[in-house]
């Protein structure tokens, strides 16, 4: 696990176009804005800063990079679900994540958060969807198991899987960044993913 805190920043993009060109293998984090996903890769890196953190809802609006150096590489992804980013950001947005989960073929997998004190929402609905439709592996990690008392998490998993409409053997992960719950249990999904991921070109 101590690859993690070698993790460096590497690029931000706003198109398709801009990724990254090599075949490195890739694990997306995506959530609705606000639900701690840069805090969740400061968390993985045992870094105060490797990620903005913000307490803006919306603030990341591209896609950023994040390397594991000369092999594989972390992706913190466009937040989604913030009223108040404008209409044309959000098709915008819409545009790009389907250009980017349906073509890049370096994506291997997708750590999907949501905020364990609130039901999921339409949106995590659709992006959960939408992972089932591109045949991408997932994980859905339960952000903020901190706020919430241990005596109700087993119903907020079972309303989760209802929600999302999940199978008994689709793993769920409580996370807290603060206390570092979950951490673990997430570097090996992502792990094990990154390195199951084959090239499509052969290389």
């Amino acid at each position: 696990m101590n690859r993690y805190r070698g993790l460096v920043f590497e690029k931000s993009v706003v198109r398709l176009e801009g990724c990254p060109k090599d075949r490195w293998p890739e694990v997306a984090f995506s959530g609705r804005s606000n639900v701690g996903k840069s805090s969740m890769l400061n968390c993985l890196a045992q870094r105060k800063a490797l990620a903005k953190v913000s307490q803006k809802p919306g603030k990341t609006r591209m896609l950023n990079f994040f390397g594991f150096p000369g092999n594989s590489r972390l992706v913190d992804l466009p937040g989604y679900g913030y009223a108040k980013v404008p209409e044309s950001e959000i098709k915008k947005w819409r545009r790009f994540m389907a250009d980017y989960l349906e073509k890049r073929e370096q994506l291997a997998g997708i750590v999907q958060l949501i905020d364990c004190r609130h039901k999921p929402t339409v949106l995590d609905q659709q992006m959960v969807g939408w992972l089932r439709h591109c045949e991408l592996p997932f994980l859905i990690v339960l952000t903020k198991s901190d706020k919430i008392k241990r005596g109700v998490r087993n119903k907020t998993v079972a309303q989760v899987r209802q929600v999302l409409e999940m199978e008994d053997d689709q793993p769920v992960v409580f996370f807290s960044a603060m206390k570092g719950e979950g951490k673990r249990e997430v570097q090996s999904w992502t792990d094990k993913v990154l390195d199951a991921w084959q090239d499509p070109e052969g290389r």
